[in-house]
């Protein structure tokens, strides 16, 4: 059983895990599915997926194509995601800062937001056109716990150890670190206010990130801003982006407290 169909099972609201699941699994194809294929990615019964994909093109957030029987997302997710961007202040705060370390560093830079255990989510991000370019985006989602940033969670997210061990352990890495590193790595990340994956997540390539807090330096853990490129290119610049990232992310902490 694949993790999707998990997801859903143990949702309390099915129906609406089901539409999320549809919605999420477009988005991330952007070309067209037919039925079968939608129902077969996420273990649904094909029946059941028509019903899911009725009740969106209703709503006008799938577009359904009569000719070649295939759904795409359709305008109605911009209504919600325009709701959501005029209220959430992280992407214009973080923008400024993500385009001038981008730049003077040559990396790919994020801003993203921080879902528990769960997952994070690429809200705001830069790329420099120098060394290195992610292929992702915004609305990009990963697990929480992976690269730079699960580091941060661990380290300042409040969690419980057996928990956070149980989502490591499921974790997928191009060079999957031991526990006992990755715990100390995690530990670093608590002292230093910055945390760094050294081709753990994608061989050849580091991440750092810093933590952001909703309400300032007391309030919860909500966000991330993070830097990704080639190890060998950053790693004389390795100390300088550190300390731009962990001054950054103070300053955005400061910022959404006000």
């Amino acid at each position: 059983m694949n993790s999707i169909t998990d997801t859903i099972k143990a949702s309390k609201a099915p129906a609406i895990a089901r539409a999320a699941a549809v919605l999420r699994l477009l988005g991330k194809r952007g070309s067209p599915m037919g039925v079968q294929a939608i129902a077969r990615e996420l273990g649904l019964v094909p029946s059941t997926c028509l019903y899911v994909l009725r009740a969106l093109v209703a709503e006008e957030l799938v577009a359904f194509d009569a000719d070649t029987k295939r759904y795409a997302l359709d305008a109605g997710v911009l209504t919600l995601a325009r709701a959501w961007l005029r209220k959430d202040r992280f992407a214009d705060l973080a923008q400024p800062a993500l385009d001038r370390i981008a730049k003077e560093f040559g990396t790919t830079t994020l801003g993203v937001q921080v879902f528990g255990l769960d997952h994070i989510i690429v809200t705001a991000m830069s790329q420099s056109g120098q060394n290195f370019q992610l292929s992702t985006q915004v609305g990009s989602r990963f697990p929480a716990l992976v690269s730079a940033t699960g580091r941060c969670i661990a380290a300042f997210g409040g969690h419980a150890p057996e928990e956070i061990r149980m989502r490591f352990d499921g974790l997928r890495w191009d060079e999957p670190p031991e526990w006992d590193d990755w715990l100390a790595e995690v530990e670093d990340a608590r002292e230093t206010g910055v945390a760094v994956d050294a081709g753990n997540y994608i061989a050849g390539v580091t991440v750092i990130a810093a933590p952001v807090w909703k309400g300032g330096r007391t309030g919860a853990l909500s966000h991330a801003l993070v830097a990704i490129g080639i190890g060998a290119a950053l790693r004389s610049e390795l100390p300088r982006l550190k300390d731009a990232l962990k001054v950054a992310a103070r300053s955005l902490s400061e910022q959404m407290a006000e």
